[in-house]
């Protein structure tokens, strides 16, 4: 068995309102040395394979498929033995 730690994230070239709220929100806490929050998702899949070459195609398609919207989004994922 196999874990897929994934984050998927806005490209650098997409606005992110949210990431500016909590930028905006920080600095007004007193952190002005905050310069950029960029917002995300995180997900943990756990695929019963012990194939390393496997669980990277299958992890690759569920994220072009259905994970990350990847006209906007970028992905990158780790995969370790469970």
């Amino acid at each position: 068995m196999m874990i897929a730690r994934i984050h998927v994230t806005l490209k650098a070239s997409v606005l992110d309102p949210q990431g500016s709220a909590v930028t905006k929100s920080l600095h007004a806490l007193g952190y002005d040395e905050v310069t950029d929050v960029r917002i995300g998702k995180y997900l943990e899949i756990k695929i019963d394979t012990t194939d390393k070459a496997v669980a990277e195609e299958r992890i690759t398609e569920m994220c072009e498929k259905l994970l990350a919207n990847t006209v906007i989004e970028k992905y990158e994922f780790v995969l370790m033995e469970a």
